[in-house]
C-alpha cells in the first residue's frame, strides 16, 4: 500500500473516497451546493465536478450535446463551489475536458486534477495538466495496458504524481463487468497509488476493492433515490456512500499492517509452539 500523502492526498488514512457529484447538479448551483452538503455528511474526503465548455466537448451533432449544455456551469461558479466544498472540509476538485478548464482550475487554487476515461488517449490534454505538476487521478476504462503506459509517462514527465483508476466504462456496471483482477495488474505494471472508479449502483464492488488494493475510491453521488439527475442508474445515494466510507474504516482494520510476524493477538499461543528440539 502506498502512503497516500505522499501522493498528494490531505489525508493520513488508507484509503481515499470521491464523491463525484459530475452533472447531478444539472447546471443549478442551489441544487450543486445541496449535493456538496449532502457528501459531506457522509464523512467523504471529496467532492469532485466536471469543468467544460460543451462544444470542446462533443460535437452539436453528439446525442449527449443538449444534455451537457444544459448542465455546463459558468467558469465562475467553481471557485464558489470551492470556497463552498472546503468550508465543509472537503476537498474540492473537477475534471477538465478542455485547455481553458485546465486554466480555470488551476487559477482557482485546485490541489487535483481527474482525467476522464475518454481522455486517456487525450495526449494534447494530458500533457496541458502534466505541465501543472500537481496531483493527477487518471481512469483507464476503455484502454489496454500499453495505451495507459502512454499516458502515464505523459503524465509522469513534469514529476505530477500520478494514480490511476480501474474503470469499466458501462453505465451503468453489473458486477459481473467489473473486472476487478485489473487491480493486481495495474499494481504490478504501475508504481503509483491504484484506486477504482465504480459504476455499478451499488457500494459491493467498490469495498471488495479496496480489500484487493485499490486506495482511491470515487462514486457518482446523488442524494437520494428520489432525486432525478443525469447520471441516476450509476450515482448512490447520501446513506450508501456513508456506509461505503464505513466499510472502508472497516476493510482497513482487518488488513492491519500485513506484516509476517508474531501479532499481540496471537502471543498467548506461543508457548505452544513446537520447535524440533523437544
Amino acid at each position: 500500500m502506498k502512503n497516500l500523502s505522499e501522493y498528494g492526498y490531505k489525508t493520513n488514512n488508507r484509503y481515499y473516497t470521491i464523491a463525484e457529484i459530475g452533472i447531478n447538479h444539472g447546471g443549478d448551483m442551489e441544487v450543486a451546493k445541496k449535493l456538496i452538503e449532502s457528501a459531506a455528511r457522509t464523512g467523504v474526503d471529496s467532492v469532485k465536478f466536471q469543468t467544460y465548455i460543451t462544444e470542446k466537448r462533443t460535437p452539436k451533432d453528439s446525442p449527449i450535446f443538449d444534455i451537457l449544455k444544459k448542465c455546463e456551469l459558468p467558469f465562475e461558479a467553481f471557485s464558489e463551489l470551492k470556497a463552498f466544498a472546503n468550508n465543509l472540509n472537503l476537498e474540492f476538485f473537477s475534471t477538465p475536458f478542455d485547455e481553458e478548464s485546465v486554466d480555470l482550475l488551476n487559477e482557482i487554487g485546485c490541489d487535483l486534477y481527474k482525467i476522464a476515461s475518454f481522455d486517456v488517449v487525450n495526449h494534447k490534454l494530458l500533457t496541458k495538466v502534466a505541465k501543472t505538476k500537481k496531483p493527477i487521478i487518471l481512469s483507464v476504462g476503455m484502454s489496454n495496458l500499453e495505451e495507459i503506459k502512454t499516458a502515464y509517462s505523459i503524465l509522469t514527465e513534469q514529476g505530477a504524481p500520478v494514480t490511476l483508476l480501474h474503470c469499466i466504462s458501462a453505465y451503468p456496471t453489473a458486477p459481473e463487468d467489473a473486472n476487478l483482477g485489473a487491480i493486481e495488474i495495474l499494481k504490478k505494471s504501475f508504481d503509483c497509488v491504484i484506486g477504482q472508479s465504480d459504476h455499478t449502483d451499488d457500494i459491493k464492488v467498490p469495498t471488495f476493492a479496496a480489500a484487493m488494493g485499490a486506495q482511491v475510491l470515487e462514486k457518482h453521488f446523488k442524494i437520494d433515490e428520489a432525486m432525478d439527475c443525469i447520471d441516476a442508474p450509476v450515482s448512490i445515494t447520501e446513506d450508501q456512500l456513508r456506509q461505503l466510507v464505513q466499510n472502508l474504516k472497516e476493510v482497513d482494520s482487518i488488513l492491519g499492517s500485513g506484516q509476517v510476524m508474531l501479532t499481540d493477538a496471537q502471543a498467548p499461543c506461543e508457548q505452544y509452539r513446537r520447535p524440533s528440539s523437544l
